[in-house]
């Protein structure tokens, strides 16, 4: 857990101005100790003095409704899985008096039949269900026209006076008979949840941990609850979320203490038997001031910079240690005469009036370059040899057509020495080209992860003034080849990555030397605009990618077509 998403605990009640100006804005949950000691409910409503005769005369006549679930003591937010049924308030009290006087939980059906007069009803509340749990019934509701269920008892609270003037959405209570716990969920309200008797265990994530809590999907009637099973978690299915406590944090509340559920955190709360509570729920600045006119503006702004984070993290996930080994030639000793490999036969790429060198050639290049070169010749040549072969890790492919057999070879013999000969080529058919039905057969994978791909790694590890130096010795020594290499040999990540190590070395070049370098990169390519096309398209397909798991971790949503496991 981030230091900065740490929660806050106060042991005094603080200003209005300090709420409004250092815990609000930051969204940070707050444990604010004894803020409702001071309120009527917190006074009259304990039921081991007396709370629970208090509470069935002050809301006698309110009808509530009370949540009944088969997966008791567990309560899940999707309504598939419980039922609300309205009952006298008065029979939930005295259920409640019941069990607190047997100091046991007595049998549900005789008790039952003892408060609620209604045969049907009582038979509704016995049959296969655990346990009733009086959830979110309202005292005060300005979302809503209907009246709320115990606006009886709105004389008995007060709010935290650090909320000042705040426009309250809703108060609601909370009550249940014996211990209970609530699923995984997020609220789209700021919220003070209050104990007014008992004591809970909050579980807080922040909404930044949403991918290890899997939502439900965001058309769902329970977009804001998380897939995953409390009971017995099935890590077959949900992963990631065995590394779900990494995030997470809990807060004990006592009665008379408050929390700050800042509105997007997931939450998850233990009640002890007979736990009373209220919360305060209002909207937060940014979802008040927002005008609707702008939510589809925002909602592609959000998306880009999730889509940003996750193709970041999906570099930067994973590094290929036997690749991590590769030392940048850029520290190394300058060579005298002009930028050629010097004694130790270390290379540098720009000479001594600080000029990139464009005649660098194979043995100028410093050895992490001149082995990075010989790999990437050798994955294409593998790649054309054995074009039917595919990567084991992983399923998706596509096939290279129009493969370019007049002027395309692959160098039969590279050996890591300085006096490897310029261009020996070979084809793989005994005319001397690659043929059509080899061009057509050519399969590479569609790789999207940076672990996967060999090539991508190769260029991710290089410093970008060594990759320079190597695509110069191949625009010298083996121009089809670097040509086969960004037409066909590209995946998206290697796309992407490429892209990327470009925007380093334009920040490490002068402008002239940018100039130069691209015009030379460029000119050995029969079409310069089928190359620019080829990178681009890598790199939309790897941002697509990208999307596709932002719409999965999410938002619980699952586009069809390629992709890999998450």
């Amino acid at each position: 857990m981030e230091e900065s998403l740490r929660v806050k605990e106060f042991e005094q009640i603080i200003s209005t101005e300090e709420f409004d100006s250092q815990i609000e804005p930051l969204n940070i949950p707050a444990v604010f100790r004894g803020c409702v000691k001071d309120s009527k409910a917190f006074r009259n409503w304990n039921p081991s003095n007396g709370g629970l005769d208090y509470l069935q005369e002050r809301g006698q006549s309110a009808i509530v409704e009370v949540m009944l679930s088969r997966s008791a003591p567990i309560f899940y937010g999707d309504i598939r899985s419980h039922d609300r049924v309205p009952l006298p308030f008065s029979s939930f009290i005295e259920f409640c008096k019941r069990i607190l006087s047997k100091g046991d939980r007595p049998d549900e059906s005789e008790t039952l039949q003892s408060v609620v007069p209604d045969a049907d009803m009582c038979n509704l509340l016995t049959n296969d269900r655990e346990q009733i749990y009086l959830a979110q019934v309202p005292i005060l509701n300005k979302e809503s026209e209907q009246r709320a269920q115990l606006e009886s008892l709105q004389d008995d609270i007060k709010i935290p006076s650090f909320l000042g003037s705040k426009k309250l959405s809703s108060i609601n209570f909370w009550m249940n008979n014996v211990e209970s716990r609530s699923s995984t969920h997020y609220d789209p309200h700021h919220n003070i949840l209050c104990v007014v008797a008992g004591c809970k265990q909050v579980v807080l994530w922040p909404p930044s941990s949403g991918p290890f809590l899997y939502p439900m999907p965001i058309y769902g009637e329970a977009s804001n609850h998380s897939a995953v099973a409390l009971d017995s978690p099935d890590f077959s299915l949900y992963p990631r979320f065995e590394h779900a406590n990494d995030y997470s944090q809990k807060v004990v509340l006592q009665a008379g203490d408050g929390l700050l559920i800042p509105e997007g955190w997931f939450h998850q709360v233990d009640s002890d038997q007979l736990t009373i509570a209220v919360n305060f729920w209002w909207r937060s600045d940014v979802t008040s001031s927002m005008p609707e006119h702008m939510d589809a503006y925002y909602l592609r702004i959000i998306l880009r910079r999730l889509i940003d984070k996750e193709m970041n993290q999906m570099l930067h996930n994973t590094r290929n240690a036997s690749f991590a080994k590769m030392r940048s030639c850029g520290s190394e000793a300058r060579a005298p005469d002009n930028g050629k490999a010097d004694g130790q036969g270390n290379s540098v790429h720009q000479n001594h009036e600080n000029k990139l060198d464009l005649n660098i050639q194979l043995q100028d290049l410093c050895p992490p370059a001149l082995q990075a070169l010989h790999e990437i010749v050798s994955l294409i040549h593998e790649g054309v040899n054995a074009p039917n072969q595919q990567c084991s890790s992983t399923s998706h492919t596509r096939v290279i057509s129009n493969f370019d057999h007049n002027n395309t070879g692959i160098m039969k013999s590279f050996t890591l020495n300085a006096d490897i000969q310029q261009d020996q080529f070979t084809s793989t058919s005994d005319s001397g080209v690659v043929s059509d039905k080899d061009s057509k057969n050519l399969v590479i994978a569609n790789f999207y992860r940076l672990e996967d791909d060999s090539i991508a790694n190769i260029i991710w590890n290089l410093e970008p003034l060594d990759l320079v130096a190597a695509f110069l010795a191949m625009v010298h020594s083996f121009p089809r080849t670097l040509e086969a290499l960004m037409l066909h040999m590209l995946s998206p990540v290697g796309a992407e990555v490429l892209t990327r190590k470009f925007d380093e070395l334009d920040r490490q070049l002068t402008e002239e030397d940018r100039n130069k370098f691209y015009q030379r990169f460029y000119s050995i390519f029969d079409d310069q605009f089928a190359i620019m096309d080829a990178i681009l398209k890598g790199k939309e397909e790897f941002a697509l990618q990208a999307f596709k798991n932002i719409l999965q971790l999410y938002m619980g949503v699952t586009l069809s077509g390629p992709s890999y496991k998450i």
